[in-house]
């Protein structure tokens, strides 16, 4: 169901290795999509969390403050089993208390700038990873295959990480479906359910193209997006666009399927529609699902920014950004090409 999207670089070899042994070979740093203004009602803070998830380090850091839960809010989910920097905002008048919190080991404030609003999911640029493979088997793998992707830009999947464990892609077509499920869904389980399914169908177009010769290819209709600023425009003219994707300004987009997803033209348009159809499915069935159901587009590829290896003893040290909502996890399985690596994302997705 989640449709297994082709690697670009299948051509190269993969430096294998093992990932995770401990947090610290996982470093990763938030891009903010801008800088406090230091000033206003509500307060950034940047923190260090280690073998913490960002909702547990959101509460931990809630009680250390005098804070409910809800007053702490991010604009991506980290990993646990890693070292993280990113950036939570609380209200103002938690400032004082900062001053002389106990707060626990694995939390560590880093800074702290006012600002004139609440920080929320998708206000962060990208992320900044610093990952170490140990044991490669050839790690000299690495640098070709970072190369093509800076070149081609990653292949922006969704990784597995966003499907969960079990069948949560078919649990969210039944409820598109109108179909009863053996047990009723919280909110949190419909919301996973969903996205899940609308990930599987994402990644089969991904793959569709792919596997057809075409990723990387403008064409009549596409939707593209500017990588700079996220504008979307239908392709007219695909000899004038292409030099643009060649040059990862400008990426075609595939559907996350939703009631108020933007439509390509043409035969791309027929495309996506032929998919939902083999589904049993329509737009216009998403509607039922309110806000779940509203749907985007989103890039099929993406750029790979200042990516390098070097080797550091016996292990292999990689560095690269990847914009929000796109997944490390994908990057190291065309870096390493062993068993799928363990969850790595990129951002909150």
């Amino acid at each position: 169901m989640t449709a297994e999207v082709p690697r670009l670089s299948a051509a190269l070899s993969g430096t294998g290795g093992r990932l995770r042994v401990q947090p610290e070979d996982f470093e990763v740093d938030e891009v903010p999509a801008y800088a406090a203004s230091g000033s206003g009602e509500h307060l950034f803070l940047q923190v260090e969390k280690v073998a913490l998830d960002t909702p547990q380090a959101a509460a931990i850091l809630a009680g250390a403050l005098g804070l409910a839960p809800s007053d702490v809010s991010w604009a991506g989910l980290k990993d646990r089993q890693a070292v993280t920097r990113q950036w939570l905002s609380v209200p103002a008048r938690a400032e004082a208390a900062l001053r002389t919190a106990q707060i626990p080991p694995g939390i560590r404030v880093l800074s702290a700038v006012r600002h004139g609003n609440k920080l929320r999911v998708g206000h962060l640029r990208g992320n900044r990873f610093t990952i170490r493979i140990r044991a490669p088997e050839r790690p000299q793998a690495a640098a070709p295959v970072l190369a093509l992707l800076a070149a081609h830009g990653l292949p922006n999947a969704y990784g597995p990480q966003r499907f969960g464990r079990g069948d949560n892609p078919l649990r969210g077509r039944a409820l598109l479906l109108g179909e009863r499920l053996p047990r009723r869904p919280s909110a949190f389980d419909r919301k996973l359910f969903v996205s899940a399914y609308q990930a599987a169908l994402f990644n089969r177009m991904l793959a569709a193209r792919m596997e057809a010769g075409r990723y990387g290819r403008a064409e009549i209709g596409d939707l593209l997006r500017k990588a700079d600023t996220g504008g979307l425009f239908v392709c007219r003219e695909p000899a004038v666009e292409q030099p643009r994707v060649d040059r990862l300004e400008v990426s075609p987009t595939g559907p996350v399927f939703g009631w108020k997803m933007p439509r390509p033209e043409q035969a791309v348009d027929a495309e996506e529609q032929a998919l939902l159809a083999s589904e049993g499915l329509t737009l216009e069935q998403f509607r039922t699902l309110g806000g779940l159901g509203e749907g985007a587009r989103r890039p099929f590829a993406v750029r790979v920014v200042d990516p390098s290896s070097e080797v550091d003893g016996g292990d292999l040290v990689l560095r690269f950004t990847l914009p929000a909502g796109s997944y490390a996890t994908v990057l190291l399985d065309e870096v390493m090409k062993s068993s799928t690596p363990e969850s790595v994302e990129g951002s909150e997705s």
